[in-house]
């Protein structure tokens, strides 16, 4: 049992939020340890006070369970850290069935599509012991073999994207659950925001368990809130629109204000004499723009808010301003107006690059600006950019390396395996789907999470994700990378054996 004492606990809640089993529970600002717990020593390790400790109790029924380094001792009736493996009468049994692809159905099956997957597969321990399921089955001339495995993968990490014109915060700044860091803002990419969390110098901090719990709730489709230091707060839900600042996103931007000046030049000479298409990366002024010269536009003598880059591009800034730019009113876009080249009269239209934003205006005789009702002909263009805009979304890449000692459970000459997943003769999955595998040296792959089903990844107080892992190839090349040969079974065997659950294509 897990011992409390009451003389250090502060009640800071760092055990209860990260209990995989949730057993804990915070009352009267005390810890109380409920009979859930696996004995993990998450709590252990992570708690300030160093309140906590484990006493064996020899009244307790557990099994123990070696299928990683955590080595749960689990209660009967309950399930272990990683919410696979339960006691059940004093004996370890998987939570879910071997989970097997469909034979028939819409997609065509190639020969290196996997026999079974690796959900329900379980996991060997040490590492050089074999994989739980090495399977074998004639595909037309070819004898197809497939290796499986839940492999607990320290090197892991998520990259999400948010389409969304919103600003997210600086790059580089830490990105952080329930206060502790658990990764960074990166990139913007296009009218995305990206962010990276958990990698194994995040995962080894302190905030390494939160890291690891945010990455398998991303995967598992589950909503995380999040707080970017000196930025905004962020609800996110892979496969839906993200929520900033309790703002719900609706649009992606259509492109950056140039790209929108070339896709919308017919349509902005009909509507004024001058055009500004805001964007935090670069904003479009039309007349001066390639687009807009070559239908006749003269520059108009004014200069938006930004840096110029080259003719009609200005380089804009990221905020909590129009189109997500640090410009918080239309007017604020014109820098300056060169009264030696405009003139009274001419219309200024201000808009941006989700259509969000859409001001007009009249050059005064003294160099000025006056608001003017947006005609129906604007009215008609900024709605023409909105109907452009996909949908603000939040999606993710789950990243992990599988390169170290798991490869032991496929062969027993560990770099064939990766040579010859580099050279395409071995195929690697994840729950049955096709991955990316990065060049260079180990086998570090990406997946879409949403080719991923929902349960499918889990995670240890290693801490580390769990992920069903599949290589598949012809017997030929499992001969020649020394595999286990031993252990093949053919897959009419391991069904008749095991529980099947049968995966269809998602």
């Amino acid at each position: 049992m897990i011992l409390v004492d009451e003389s250090r606990c502060s009640g800071c809640l760092i055990c209860a939020e990260e209990c995989p089993t949730g057993a804990i529970q915070v009352a009267n600002r005390l810890a109380v340890v409920g009979e859930g717990c696996s004995h993990c020593q998450l709590c252990i390790k992570l708690c300030p006070k160093g309140a906590l400790r484990i006493k064996q109790d020899a009244t307790e029924a557990r099994a123990k369970c070696t299928a990683c380094p955590v080595e749960c001792e689990i209660l009967e009736g309950y399930w272990g850290a990683c919410q696979r493996y339960k006691n059940l009468n004093g004996r370890l049994i998987l939570r879910s069935p071997l989970v097997v692809p469909e034979q028939a159905g819409p997609r065509h099956q190639t020969v290196l599509d996997p026999l079974i997957t690796g959900i329900g597969a379980g996991t060997t321990s040490p590492c050089y012991e074999p994989a739980p399921y090495v399977v074998e089955e004639k595909r037309g001339d070819v004898d197809v073999v497939t290796v499986v495995s839940e492999v607990p993968l320290s090197y892991s990490g998520i990259k999400v994207k948010i389409d969304t014109n919103l600003t997210i915060g600086e790059e580089g700044s830490v990105v952080r659950r329930q206060g502790r860091a658990i990764g960074r803002v990166t990139t913007e990419e296009y009218g995305s925001k990206m962010l990276s969390l958990g990698g194994v110098n995040v995962v080894h901090g302190k905030g390494g368990s939160t890291a690891i719990r945010t990455i398998v709730d991303l995967i598992n489709r589950g909503e995380v809130e999040l707080r970017v230091e000196n930025g905004p707060s962020l609800k996110l839900r892979v496969g839906e629109r993200p929520i900033i600042d309790g703002k719900v996103s609706d649009k992606m931007r259509v492109g950056c204000g140039s790209a929108a000046a070339a896709m919308f030049a017919p349509y902005f000479k009909e509507v004024a004499d001058e055009v500004i298409v805001l964007d935090p990366g670069i904003t479009g002024l039309f007349s001066e723009h390639q687009a807009g010269r070559s239908i006749g536009m003269v520059w108009s003598g004014i200069t938006p808010l930004g840096i110029k880059s080259t003719i009609g591009r200005y380089f804009g800034h990221s905020g909590g301003g129009l189109g997500g730019t640090n410009v918080r009113t239309a007017r604020d876009a014109v820098a300056s107006i060169d009264m030696r080249v405009a003139r009274p009269g001419m219309t200024v239209l201000i808009t941006d690059t989700a259509g969000e934003t859409g001001t007009m205006f009249r050059v005064t005789a003294d160099g000025d600006l006056e608001e003017i009702p947006l005609t129906p002909e604007a009215q008609k263009v900024v709605g023409l950019i909105q109907e452009n805009c996909e949908e603000s979304r939040v999606s993710a890449i789950y990243m992990a390396g599988v390169g170290g000692s798991a490869r032991s459970g496929v062969t027993k000459f560990p770099i064939k395996l990766t040579r010859a997943v580099h050279a395409g003769l071995v195929r690697l999955t994840v729950a049955g789907s096709p991955v990316f595998v990065l060049p260079g040296g180990g086998i570090t792959f990406g997946i879409d999470v949403e080719r991923i089903p929902v349960g499918a990844v889990t995670w240890v107080p290693t801490p580390a994700t769990v992920a069903p892992i599949e290589y598949t190839m012809p017997r030929e090349v499992y001969e020649q990378i020394e595999g286990h040969l031993e252990k093949i079974r053919s897959r009419q065997e391991v069904l008749r054996e095991r529980e099947i659950r049968w995966l269809k294509d998602h």
